[in-house]
C-alpha cells in the first residue's frame, strides 16, 4: 500500500512537528534516496512512498533529530536517528513510527 511515520516528541507529550525525514533503499551495496519530507502538525508523513512506488527490499528512514532539538531548544543525545526495514510485501502498508526524548528513542510496526 503504502509508508507512512509519526514522530512523537515523548518528553514533551506531544507530536513531533517539522522532523526531516529521508527515505532511502539498498540497490546493490549502495543507498538510493527516494524521498525527503517533513512531518506536519500532528508528527505526521502519510505518503513517504506512494503505494505503487513501495517495493520490496531493505529501506531506511534517517530522522534529523538534532534539527528538531536545536528547533525546540532542548538537548539531544542522538542527531541523527535511523531505522532499517525490510519490505516484504509492498501491498501491505508499513507504518514506522517514532517516539523520541532527548535521551531514549523507540519504534515499532506500526499500523
Amino acid at each position: 500500500m503504502s509508508l507512512s511515520t509519526h514522530v512523537l516528541d515523548t518528553a514533551a507529550g506531544r507530536p513531533a512537528a517539522g522532523v526531516r525525514v529521508t527515505c532511502e533503499r539498498l540497490q546493490d551495496t549502495e543507498w538510493r534516496e527516494l524521498t525527503e519530507r517533513t512531518t506536519d502538525a500532528d508528527g505526521r508523513i502519510g505518503d513517504l512512498i506512494a503505494r505503487e512506488d513501495l517495493t520490496v527490499g531493505v529501506h531506511r528512514l534517517s530522522f534529523a533529530t538534532a534539527e528538531y532539538a536545536a528547533a525546540m531548544g532542548t538537548p539531544t543525545f542522538w542527531p541523527l536517528v535511523i531505522i532499517i526495514f525490510e519490505v516484504v510485501d509492498p501491498g501491505e502498508h508499513h507504518h514506522v513510527p517514532l517516539l523520541l526524548s532527548p535521551y531514549g528513542y523507540s519504534t515499532y510496526r506500526g499500523s
